[in-house]
């Protein structure tokens, strides 16, 4: 009988054990795939959630936009083009390293000299900096070549990584020298494999495959507040039926979008809750304007695509609180402009286009295309929310104004090389701003690319209007709230007239968990495990 007492007793501390290993432990369902561990890789939301996670970056944002201290505790601007920053002491990477001075302007650098990175997604920022220098152990000064208004919420996007130890000659910056060049640079394969590139984030990576499950584990020196779980499970779910499966069979903790169809199993079933947030992020139809354009058929072989008649006919064509209601279940809101009425830069009331077939058959056979012509639009078919079905719904619209329309839908991975390839003459894509204002996207998407200045860098269509450029640009360096947003306004008015990107909706971010958890969601639609708490 003492030997059975004391098995038992054994028995329940093994299971107490296991339970409270358990309990520290989150399976995280992921919508969308990261393409690599390398913070200094590729912009894309999955990318930043996992680099969120094991990285720091000089600022940071919270959950509705606003910049706030990083790596760096403060900040002063000393004029238009000189700001200094002190940054925070006693920190260390999860390799033991201490973080100082130096190793932010190794990752500038690092950034700089990434043959790894796609489209631009982080150099566009680090060429738009002067100088970079070191001030003190913990203290830099950043001297940007021309006014840069949105200086924080860029530096926000850059992680900051271990430097060498083996270097022993401090570096300095030099943007267009590349820094000169000087290596070794961690590579990709170091960053997956966890051998190089370490960061200053809540959690360090155990183990990275393509395609797999990832595997953090907590850092404990971490310098912030210490997030609740001790190991966080990351597996890209690519479809939502399966992720949710998953959440129900007891599988994941949280999942990512769960499709909009099934929120009401969520509402009434009391073993789980669901998050929605708004968000910025536009869902919008990207025009190729080269002539010929290689998935467009048309009389002459000519591209209607660059005709302002032609684009504007593809706008009213579309029904955007249909897509909403119908296709989005209600969790999106439809888009009249790029950013959300109220934003910096936005104009003020604009009404949401009301679909007119009538009025966009007119604008084509005054455009010389009364007959319509062929294109194909290509989608992805597991990134944003219902976006295989919403480029379906957009080709039957077309058709119906006399536009014979097929649609290529697929992964994320293909379609995202294939657009940086500018490959596509009818791209349906999505973009959520870092800051509240029309800047960012300006800069981004619809100037003319400019690769020294990091204009223009997805201007995959090759727009180009001379007004659109002489306020945006004029915008891009002026400090003065009020005055900037003038000039966005400008800008903003050209290019909804010029329509070579069609604003369709701005999703909203859903979330759902399992009973015991609770996350609140975030505008930029990221999912970090630090923000998941145990439910009261």
């Amino acid at each position: 009988m003492v030997i059975v007492r004391r098995f038992l007793a054994g028995l329940v501390l093994v299971l107490a054990l296991t339970q409270g290993a358990a309990a520290q432990s989150l399976r995280v369902a992921m919508a969308a795939e990261p393409t690599a561990v390398d913070p200094h890789n590729y912009g894309a939301a999955p990318n930043s959630t996992l680099q969120n996670h094991l990285y720091d970056a000089l600022t940071g944002t919270n959950a509705q936009l606003q910049t706030v201290p990083g790596l760096a505790v403060s900040w002063t601007r000393r004029d238009d083009r000189t700001w200094d920053f002190q940054l925070r002491e006693g920190v260390t990477f999860s390799n033991g390293q201490p973080f100082g001075a130096d190793d932010v302007i190794y990752s500038f650098c690092r950034v700089l000299n990434n043959e790894t990175e796609v489209v631009g997604s982080f150099s566009r920022y680090i060429r738009r900096l002067e100088k970079v220098e070191k001030t003190g152990e913990h203290s830099i000064t950043i001297t940007t070549a021309n006014p840069e208004p949105l200086l924080l919420s860029d530096l926000s996007n850059i992680a900051i990584i271990a430097r060498n130890p083996a270097r022993q000659a401090p570096l300095t910056f030099d943007a267009p020298g590349n820094c000169g060049g000087a290596g070794p640079w961690p590579t990709l394969a170091q960053f997956n494999d966890g051998s190089a590139g370490f960061g200053t984030g809540p959690y360090r990576l155990r183990s990275y495959t393509r395609g797999g499950a990832i595997e953090l584990v907590r850092n404990d020196s971490y310098w912030g507040e210490k997030p609740h779980w001790r190991e966080v499970r990351l597996l890209p779910v690519t479809s939502a039926g399966p992720r949710l499966a998953g959440l129900f069979a007891g599988d994941f903790d949280v999942v990512e979008a769960p499709a909009t169809g099934d929120i009401a199993r969520l509402r009434n079933n009391p073993g789980f809750g669901f998050a929605t947030s708004p968000t910025t992020r536009l869902i919008f139809l990207q025009l190729d304007m080269r002539n010929p354009s290689p998935f467009v058929t048309a009389p002459n072989g000519s591209n209607p695509l660059a005709d302002a008649r032609v684009r504007r006919a593809l706008s009213l064509a579309i029904d955007r609180r249909a897509i909403v209601q119908r296709v989005m279940d209600g969790i999106a809101t439809p888009a009249a402009q790029f950013l959300p009425d109220g934003m910096l830069g936005t104009l003020p009331g604009l009404e949401v286009p009301a679909a007119d077939p009538a009025r966009a058959r007119a604008l084509l056979a005054e455009a010389g295309y009364p007959n319509g012509f062929a294109i194909t639009l290509h989608a992805t078919n597991n990134r944003y929310v219902n976006d295989a079905r919403i480029a379906q719904t957009i080709a039957q619209f077309f058709t119906r104004i006399g536009i014979r329309t097929e649609v290529d839908a697929m992964p994320s991975s293909a379609f995202f090389t294939r657009r940086g390839r500018r490959e596509f003459s009818v791209a349906m894509g999505g973009w959520a701003a870092d800051a509240n204002e029309t800047l960012l996207f300006f800069r981004s998407w619809l100037s003319t690319t400019n690769r020294d200045r990091g204009f223009g860098m997805s201007n995959y269509g090759t727009w180009s209007d001379a007004d659109f450029d002489r306020a945006a640009t004029a915008a891009f360096a002026t400090m003065d709230v009020d005055a900037r947003a003038g000039l966005l306004r400008q800008a903003s008015t050209i290019a909804l007239e010029q329509m070579p990107v069609i604003p369709l909706h701005f999703e909203s971010a859903v979330w759902a968990f399992r009973r015991g958890v609770t996350y609140a969601g975030r505008v930029d639609q990221t999912t970090l495990a630090a923000e998941v708490r145990p439910a009261n």
